[in-house]
């Protein structure tokens, strides 16, 4: 069980957390946050096209690959721990020891907030799969039955990060996150990810427009904070405040 603050990110796939929480790993890892980040597969099958184009290529040769693209981006973050479940993609499919597994990992964490997929993706039901696994996991680790004796996980927030097309995911963003003070280190994370360089532009101009955001929700021209690069978040449950 961790003495400090913890945070706990679901990835469907290997480079899925670079893409879409990386500034949030980052910024939350100089906040003194441990950060574990599990990915339930390499996306060995269906997000590594750039490496089966290579001849003779096998799968452990994705996979290893993609593994270590992974501790590689995970270094550049910060991440406190990066477990990879090698679970399979395409589909990705979890049995109930597999769930089991999940539920450990949150219990041992014990994460002030989670982060994972949209609720949403018809483009890739892996992602939403992992959201949907996160949910029912994150519910298993609240119950005082379920291997008894062991710390219940209490009520952390579940945030959804942005998916790859966002207007086809019914994903609407409820909280903007400044990351340009570690946006060096989400860009050498992105630079990682060789097997997906066609996505490298794409997710910075990403950063680039919700920093926009973030300066438009913070007061726009009339006071609001500078920002060049940001991340948007859902949260899926309601928030307890004191003050707003």
């Amino acid at each position: 069980m961790p003495d400090g603050k913890t945070a706990l990110v679901i990835s469907a796939h290997a480079a899925d957390f670079v893409w879409r929480c990386g500034g949030a790993i980052a910024l939350h890892a100089e906040k003194g946050y441990a950060v574990t980040v599990l990915c339930l597969s390499f996306g060995e099958r269906g997000e590594s096209a750039k490496l089966w184009k290579q001849p003779g290529m096998t799968l452990e040769r994705v996979k290893d690959a993609r593994r270590k693209e992974a501790e590689r981006a995970a270094a550049a973050l910060g991440v406190h721990d990066l477990v990879c479940l090698d679970l399979g993609d395409y589909p990705l499919e979890l049995s109930r020891a597999d769930k089991d597994r999940v539920v450990d990992v949150i219990r041992q964490v014990q994460p002030a907030f989670m982060l994972s997929h949209s609720q949403y993706d018809p483009y890739n039901t892996d992602h939403m799969y992992a959201t949907q696994v996160a949910l029912e996991c994150r519910m298993i680790a609240q119950a005082w039955g379920h291997k008894p004796g062991e710390k219940v996980l209490g009520a952390p927030q579940l945030y959804l990060f942005e998916p790859h097309q966002t207007e086809q995911m019914g994903w609407k963003p409820d909280t903007f996150l400044d990351i340009t003070p570690v946006w060096d280190r989400k860009r050498a994370a992105i630079e990682s990810m060789e097997g997906q360089e066609h996505l490298w532009a794409y997710y910075t101009r990403v950063a680039e427009q919700r920093a926009n955001h973030f300066k438009r929700n913070s007061g726009g021209q009339s006071g609001g904070r500078d920002c060049k690069y940001a991340e948007g978040f859902q949260s899926i449950f309601p928030r307890t405040v004191d003050e707003l």
